[in-house]
C-alpha cells in the first residue's frame, strides 16, 4: 500500500533527526565539539575617595593671602615655608630643592621646588606637579600704568597647587597600596619673557638635577590654570607627542567620572610649559592639563597675566572636575585597572 506523500516526508525527516542525534550524542562525529565558557570575572569595585573642592579653594585662598609670590620677595619665601609645612602634615617624605637660577634679565633668583612623596618604597610611581610662583608683571593687563606690577595669580599658579594640596590630604587619609605618588610644586615658572627657555626654570633645574639619583616615574600629570569658571581642557600638542596614552587614560577617567564637558577629545597646539622639560630633559612621559583654546582666539583664560587673576574667577566646579579626575586615575592605577 502506498503511503501518503506527507507521511513519507515525515518519516524521512524523523530518520534524519535520529541519525543526527546518534552522531552527535557522544561528540565523536560532530564537526563542532562542545566548548565551555569561562565564567566572567568581575573587576573589584573601586571606592574612589572624595576630592573636596571647598578645601582646594581654601588652599588657593591661603596662597593668595601671602600676596604676590614673586621669586626673591618676602611673600614668596613665606609661602614656600607654608607649602613645606602643609605637605609635611600629609606626606611620608618632604624635601625642598633649593638653588639660585638666572632669569631672562640676568636677575639671580632663589628657587624652592617643594617635593612630597607618598608610599616612597614603591618602585611604580606617578608624578603630579604644578607651579606655585606668580608673575612679576601684568603684561596682558588693559591698564598700561599697572603692567609692571606683579599679579596675585589665583588661577595661574594658585589653582594647580591648591588641587595638589587637597590630593595630598586624600592620599594621607586613603593610603595607596601598590603605587607611589610624588607631588612636585615647581618654582620660578612664570618669570620669563619672549621665546627660548626663559620660563619653567624650576622644572628645568630639577630635570637636570633630580632630587634623587635615578628617580623615575611611570608618567606625570601637570596642572596649570585649572581653576577658572567655565574652563575646558583640550588635548595639548606636546602631551600628545610624548604621552598620548596618558592623555587618553586621564581624559577617559574624566568622562567616566561625569566630567566629559571639561575634557573634550579635541586637540590644541603645543604649549611650552613645565611638562615640556620633564619630557625632553627628564625623559618622563608627562601631560599638561591646561586651559587653552586656540580656536576662539581666547588663548588662555581671559584674565591670564592680568590683575584680574584673583579669587573671583576661581570656580569650585572646575576644581572638583580636575581634582576628582586625577584622584580617579591614581586609585585606578593602584587597583591595577
Amino acid at each position: 500500500m502506498k503511503q501518503p506523500k506527507h507521511i513519507a516526508i515525515f518519516l524521512v525527516l524523523g530518520c534524519m533527526l535520529v541519525f543526527v542525534a546518534s552522531c552527535t550524542s557522544d561528540g565523536s562525529s560532530s564537526n563542532n565539539p562542545q566548548t565551555t565558557t569561562s565564567p566572567k570575572v568581575e573587576q573589584p569595585k573601586i571606592n574612589y575617595p572624595n576630592f573636596d573642592a571647598n578645601n582646594a579653594y581654601n588652599m588657593i585662598q591661603k596662597q593668595v593671602d601671602f600676596g604676590t609670590r614673586v621669586p626673591g620677595t618676602a611673600p614668596h619665601k613665606a609661602c614656600a615655608e607654608w607649602l613645606e609645612s602643609t605637605l609635611k602634615a600629609q606626606a611620608d617624605e618632604v624635601m625642598v630643592q633649593t638653588a639660585e637660577v638666572t632669569a631672562f634679565n640676568g636677575a639671580k633668583l632663589p628657587m624652592y621646588n617643594v617635593i612630597a612623596s607618598f608610599n616612597p618604597q614603591s618602585s611604580k610611581r606617578i608624578m603630579l606637579s604644578a607651579h606655585w610662583d606668580t608673575r612679576p608683571f601684568a603684561d596682558h593687563d588693559d591698564d598700561e600704568a599697572r603692567k609692571d606690577e606683579p599679579i596675585i595669580g589665583a588661577n595661574d599658579g594658585g589653582s594647580g597647587t591648591g588641587i595638589l594640596l587637597e590630593i595630598a590630604k586624600v592620599l594621607k587619609a586613603n593610603p595607596l597600596k601598590n603605587i607611589g605618588v610624588d607631588i612636585f610644586l615647581w618654582d620660578v615658572e612664570d618669570y620669563g619673557k619672549g621665546s627660548g627657555d626663559t620660563y619653567c626654570l624650576g622644572s628645568q633645574y630639577w630635570s637636570k638635577n633630580k632630587h634623587k639619583s635615578g628617580y623615575k616615574a611611570q608618567y606625570g600629570i601637570l596642572l596649570d590654570m585649572v581653576g577658572a569658571r567655565n574652563a575646558v581642557f583640550q588635548q595639548e600638542g606636546h602631551s600628545k607627542q610624548f604621552a598620548q596614552h596618558i592623555l587618553d587614560k586621564v581624559w577617559a577617567a574624566g568622562h567616566k567620572g561625569g566630567y566629559s564637558g571639561f575634557f573634550p577629545f579635541k586637540n590644541v597646539a603645543p604649549i611650552t610649559d613645565d611638562h615640556y622639560y620633564i619630557n625632553t630633559l627628564a625623559g618622563i612621559p608627562t601631560i599638561d592639563i591646561i586651559q587653552y583654546d586656540q580656536y576662539t582666539g581666547k588663548g588662555f583664560f581671559p584674565q591670564w597675566h592680568t590683575h584680574d587673576d584673583d579669587m573671583s574667577i576661581i570656580d569650585k566646579n572646575t576644581l572638583k572636575a580636575v581634582g576628582q579626575t586625577v584622584v580617579r586615575v591614581l586609585y585606578d592605577e593602584d587597583a591595577g585597572k
